[in-house]
This record gives C-alpha cells, structure tokens and sequence, in this order.
C-alpha cells in the first residue's frame, strides 16, 4: 500500500489497480487537504487514487454514504483530481492517463472529481487538452458519490513536488501522443510574457521594459493565454531560445517537449515553485533551464493573499541582462536598472501601489 509520496523513478506510480464495484466520492468540504478518492467494494481506501502534493496526501479517506444512487456500468480509468486553474490542470489532472496506453481492454471512459466541492464541467483548454491527447472516451466529472462498476486505478505518474519529472510512462506518453499533428511555427527567439494577465496575477515589475529590451535582440513577445493551445505549442516547437518569467505557460512548454531548445526563466518571486518548474522542464524536455535569480524585492498588494504566485518581483535589470549575455541569450545585456519613478509607474499600473506612494489599501 503506497504510503509515500508519488516518485518518477517508479514505485506505485506506475502501479495500476484494478477496484470492482468501486465507490468515487467527490470531497464536501473546500480545503487544502480533502477527504475524497476511490473506495473498494468493502469500503476501503484505495491509496493508489490519492492525489500528492511534495511529501502531503491532499486526499484522504473519506467516509462511505449509507446510500448512493448514481451508478456507471462498464470499465472506467480513474483521472484523479480535476482543476480548473490551468497550470494545476496540467500537472494534477494528467498524471494518471499513462494508463491508457498501458491497458489493452476498452474502457467506457475516464472519472474526476474536482477540486470544488459543487464541481464543474470542463471548460474549453481541458476538452482540447484532452484532444490533443488523443482521448477518444467520455470524461465525466462526478459531481455526486457513483458506484463504478470496474475502475482502473493508476498510481500518480506526474504532479508537484519529486514526482513533477513525471515518470518514465508519462513521458513517453506525451513524447508518442500529445500534439502529434500539430507542427512547429513561429519565431526561433520567444520571450513568454505575463504582462497581459490580470493585475491580480503575479509578474514581473516593469515587465514592458524588459520586453522592450528583449524585442531589441530579436525576440517575440508571446502571450500565450490569447493564442490556442495549438498555437502555443507550435511556438514552443519552433523556438531555439526560450525566455519566460516562472509560470503555468512553462508546463505546457515542457509538454510540447521540443528538441535543441535553450531556456531561460526569470524567478519573479522567491518561491519553491522555481524549482517544480526546472524539474518539469529539465525531465521532459532534456535539458537543463538556466534560472536568474534576479529579484531585489517583492511586491504584494495589502488586499490579498500572501501566497507567492501574486508577489510582483523587482529585479535588478543589471544582473538580469548580464546572466543573459554570459549565457548566449543576449547580445548586448549592458542593461540598467529600473528608475526609481519607473518602479513606481508600475506599481500604479499594478495596482500595488496608489499615487501618493503608499502601498495600496
């Protein structure tokens, strides 16, 4: 019984179980940690279904219903977790789907639950996503407890924490299947921007500036969240260097898993999130991305949460451009440094900071 974190050298993640007359339970309650997963006929958990995040279960045992009305007959394929926050998405709520390319019998489709308690259907980037994988079954998100006639259950092949490489079945999964059809196309020097997302997301302070700078040696500025996930993967494909602040869109890079390719990414907060992306990235694209730690502070808006993934870096555009030429990325990285009024001009477009320079409320 797996009792451990989920690791890409092998183990239970790569483990299958098959569960009769299974029980899925969508969790009732919000939180971090959720009670919810797989129970077999006898009502025991089955540990293999649980979802891991580094070295904590985020599901746990949850309690058998004394009644459950919904039922599905046939074979089904355990995906896990469902959620809808697209970097999140790509790491929990694929790792199991090695599966189907490990089980010779047809199965009538794949079971989530999500993540929210009231649960949603998918939206548009999963259906896709799932496409581009070439998942040819229903999935379903279970909104309520249903009765699973036959479920497969796949150990966690991918996800956050050790297990972000992805097991070997997992990329070998992505490097046959993913995108097959979809060629490369666009520039050979791509810069994947934040500067678009909303002011609550985090980035990069004086993001613009650094674009400018880049577009001078001869990089696209790229926004992925405006483009198909067909169109961010041909980019992907197609670039020889690849700059990007740390962020959900260097997930589906590693995915795309082009070849020959050198990428930079730019911490933009001081966060072991850094480190889950390299993982990724290194695994399934082969190679090692340079990291530059260039911050010289962080910016939070009073008004939200202290989590990591809001907090705007202030970097030191002297060290930043530096690394990049030392690195064959620039050119010319004699760049300087941000003046005190820029920083403040984008704290305001930011919204972190108001025009009387206090921090915004």
């Amino acid at each position: 019984m797996p009792e451990d974190k989920p690791l890409s050298t092998g183990g239970w993640s790569e483990q299958i179980v098959n569960v009769q007359h299974a029980t899925v339970l969508p969790p009732v309650q919000p939180g971090f940690v959720q009670a919810c997963g797989v129970l077999d006929a006898q009502g025991r958990y089955c540990h293999h279904g649980a979802t891991w995040r580094k070295h904590r279960a985020l599901t746990i045992a949850p309690e058998m219903p004394q009644t459950v009305t919904n039922t599905l007959t046939g074979r089904w394929l355990w995906g896990g977790v469902m959620r809808s926050h697209f970097g999140h998405f790509l790491t929990e709520s694929t790792g199991r789907l090695w599966a189907l390319d490990a089980t010779e019998e047809p199965i009538a489709g794949i079971v989530f639950t999500h993540k929210r308690p009231r649960g949603r259907k998918l939206n548009n980037f999963q259906r896709r996503f799932f496409d581009l994988l070439g998942v040819e079954v229903p999935v379903r998100v279970l909104r309520a407890p249903t009765r699973v006639e036959r479920l497969i259950v796949p150990g966690q092949g991918l996800g956050l924490g050790e297990i972000a490489a992805g097991t070997q079945k997992v990329r070998d999964q992505f490097a046959s299947r993913f995108a097959t059809q979809v060629m490369p196309n666009g520039s050979e020097k791509l810069y994947i921007s934040r500067s678009r997302l909303g002011p609550e997301l985090g980035s990069i302070l004086g993001e613009t500036c650094l674009e400018k700078l880049l577009a001078e040696e001869g990089y696209e500025i790229f926004h992925p969240q405006a483009h198909s996930l067909e169109d961010q993967i041909a980019r992907y494909r197609a670039a020889r260097h690849v700059i990007a602040a740390d962020g959900s869109a260097l997930h589906l890079l590693a995915m795309a898993m082009p070849r020959a390719q050198r990428v930079a990414i730019i911490a933009r907060r001081k966060s072991s999130a850094v480190h889950l992306l390299v993982r990724h990235v290194g695994s399934f694209m082969g190679t090692t991305p340079l990291v530059i730690h260039a911050i010289k502070k962080e910016w939070l808006r009073n008004d939200t949460s202290t989590r990591k993934r809001f907090a705007f870096g202030e970097l030191s555009f002297v060290d930043l451009g530096a690394t990049l030429q030392a690195a064959g990325f620039v050119s010319n990285g004699a760049w300087t440094d941000l003046p005190d009024q820029a920083v403040r001009d984008a704290l305001i477009e930011r919204g972190r900071m108001a025009p009387d320079g206090d921090v915004v409320p």
